[in-house]
């Protein structure tokens, strides 16, 4: 699907361009956005690495293990069904601590194996659990402290102050992680109410 919408607004603007003689301004996109396209690519890939690095080095050195237990209470009150011994904890706290410091692209595989994890524990196969939907919400909304992605994006197209984005991002993804929180825990509490009818 996304295919077809990306294909028909590429021909789409192919043919617009024709029709109201702008071709060359196509062209000239084309080139400059290739270029742009690369330079992007270096700079995240730079950043990426050093975050990636250091995620690897917390997890080695049991600095996640021990966010884990810190992150105890917290993972308790929002996944009351995962068993304290359970590894879904572990990938869990990788997870918020990745997205926490918005490392999006460091946090997947994490998130996949939490998602694997709690699949596990899930009694119904087919059917998404409490935890799983919660972990999802929490994922999607993602707290973060610093906005990693935004700042190596703001900094490549020469923003005077790349970091002026921070507080903005602590305040938006604060606000969406409460408001998923409880939306979660509504919906949940809801699901056991017809469960019980």
């Amino acid at each position: 699907m996304l295919n077809f919408i990306w294909g028909t607004f590429i021909i789409g603007g192919l043919v617009f361009s024709i029709i109201t003689g702008k071709s060359d301004t196509i062209t000239d996109s084309i080139l400059s956005g290739g270029k742009e396209a690369i330079s992007l690519c270096i700079t995240m890939a730079g950043v990426i690495s050093i975050w990636t690095g250091i995620m690897e080095i917390a997890e080695k050195s049991g600095m996640i293990k021990g966010i884990s237990k810190k992150l105890d209470p917290i993972l308790s009150f929002l996944f009351p069904n995962i068993p304290k011994n359970s590894v879904a904890r572990e990938y869990i706290a990788t997870n918020f601590t990745a997205n926490f410091f918005g490392l999006g692209w460091a946090s997947t595989p994490a998130g996949l194996l939490a998602m694997e994890e709690l699949q596990k524990l899930n009694k119904k196969k087919d059917t998404a659990s409490d935890d799983m939907c919660m972990f999802m919400i929490v994922n999607m909304s993602s707290l973060q402290l610093v906005t990693m992605n935004i700042i190596a994006y703001r900094s490549q197209y020469m923003s005077k102050n790349p970091s002026e984005i921070i507080f903005a991002g602590i305040l938006a993804t604060v606000v969406s992680t409460i408001a998923g929180v409880i939306f979660a825990k509504v919906m949940g509490r809801r699901n056991k109410k017809w469960k019980s009818l």
